[in-house]
């Protein structure tokens, strides 16, 4: 009885529970930032072997169909359950079925680097969240988590594997909370999702593992024509944004229609993306594309460059390779704005920079996360710009996205108003049977 007293005197206040809400979620994400942070690690020291060892032997780029045969009959016996790959992790969070198969994280990081070393054209986001959800959802199983507890873990998952790959703590924490819903942000999970990645990022970092530093020169002043002409930057990274989520889904159609024997598509697709690329006589289209994209934020750039990268992208992934979006996104958001100071007066590097971010806040509407990601890795100089560009290319790229799953919690503009609570893929078949 007194036991009893005791423990009701001390839950009357509130900070209590919430003490004990603290240290509870401090324990599991500095575990979960250990792990995700050194598996992010050794992602990204395999990708950079395994591009400069492409990047030196051009003719792997040959092999590229035997490469995606392997991933796809990797998938098609061991990874049936997971080849949903980032849609798995937002399905099972908004409709919870099962555990998140562990095998999510050797199937996709290997299948990753092998589509880089051999010359496919992907990021390194997707899998990060993908191996970060899945190694988070372990804790759901060892700990016996409540249903409420393993959203908060499988947000912090994400959060984590974003955090680390790109080096953006802050971004990280809140891409993991606004991604799952369009147009609302969880807040009840602001903790451990910030916890994790700060935690998972830190411990990346302890492995000396270098991220590519971006740089905006000059920033323009801010006036009211400036402001305008970002907004009108802006419409044009929202268009392009959807132009990648639509080409992505077309391209995933087009080889499941047409390729009944899922490991054969990465296959044929690979034979294509390899003789394209011989024909190009060049390797600026593949991988990551990193060299490009600081090349945009300083010189002048092929006016086709970002359709091309957007092109190879997502015919890659449609094909069934696996990889990211985000970084390739990066490729054709800081090109494309490179190619805008053809008509739009601001600087280069300036609307290099918006791009880089803003076409990534369309394709995942994910417009809060990307404007603290410019800030963080720009500056916040430009801050005022990166906003204005990040928010209007999440209007302008419509009801569309690469995450499929993601359900409409706050429409855009109220002619979707019908749409609330259905995911994206019912509002494009929607459209499709109409």
């Amino acid at each position: 009885m007194k036991k009893n007293k005791i423990k009701s005197f001390l839950f009357s206040f509130e900070q209590i529970p919430s003490l004990l809400y603290l240290l509870k979620w401090i324990l599991i994400c500095s575990i979960l930032g250990v792990i995700v942070g050194s598996i992010s690690a050794f992602f990204l020291l395999s990708l950079d072997w395994a591009t400069n060892w492409r990047e030196s032997h051009v003719w792997v780029i040959a092999l590229l169909p035997v490469a995606g045969f392997i991933i796809g009959l990797s998938y098609h016996v061991f990874g049936h359950s997971v080849v949903k790959g980032n849609n798995l992790l937002l399905e099972e969070f908004h409709t919870p079925k099962k555990i998140i198969p562990f095998r999510m994280v050797p199937l996709v990081l290997f299948g990753t680097i092998l589509t880089h070393l051999f010359g496919g054209s992907a990021g390194r986001e997707g899998t990060a969240v993908q191996m970060g959800g899945a190694i988070a959802d372990r804790f759901t199983k060892v700990l016996k988590l409540s249903k409420r507890d393993r959203k908060i873990i499988l947000i912090a998952g994400i959060s984590a594997g974003f955090a680390s790959v790109f080096g953006t703590p802050l971004a990280g924490g809140i891409f993991a909370l606004e991604v799952l819903v369009l147009g609302r942000i969880r807040l009840d999970a602001i903790i451990p999702s910030f916890m994790a990645a700060i935690f998972a990022n830190y411990f990346c970092d302890i492995w000396n593992v270098a991220h590519t530093p971006y740089h905006i020169p000059i920033v323009a002043d801010m006036t009211p024509i400036n402001l305008l002409w970002s907004l009108l930057a802006g419409i044009i990274f929202g268009l392009v944004a959807m132009l990648f989520s639509k080409s992505t889904h077309f391209w995933s159609n087009l080889f499941n229609k047409q390729i009944k024997y899922p490991p054969l598509r990465p296959v044929v697709g690979g034979a294509i993306l390899a003789i394209v690329i011989y024909s190009m006589g060049t390797t600026k289209y593949i991988g990551l594309g990193i060299p490009t994209i600081v090349d945009a934020f300083r010189v002048d750039l092929n006016s086709y460059d970002f359709i091309l990268k957007l092109l190879f992208t997502s015919f890659t992934l449609g094909a069934g390779f696996k990889g990211g979006e985000v970084t390739p996104l990066f490729f054709i958001g800081a090109a494309l704005g490179n190619v805008l100071i053809w008509f739009i007066p601001l600087p280069m590097g300036l609307l290099a920079g918006m791009g880089f971010v803003a076409v990534f806040a369309g394709a995942t509407n994910t417009p809060i996360a990307c404007t603290v990601m410019g800030i963080e890795l720009f500056g916040i100089e430009s801050g005022v710009f990166i906003a204005l560009a990040c928010s209007t290319a999440y209007l302008f790229s419509g009801h569309t996205g690469v995450y499929s799953s993601q359900i409409i919690g706050s429409p855009k503009h109220n002619l979707f108003m019908r749409e609330k609570g259905r995911p994206l893929s019912e509002i494009k078949n929607k459209r499709t049977r109409k």
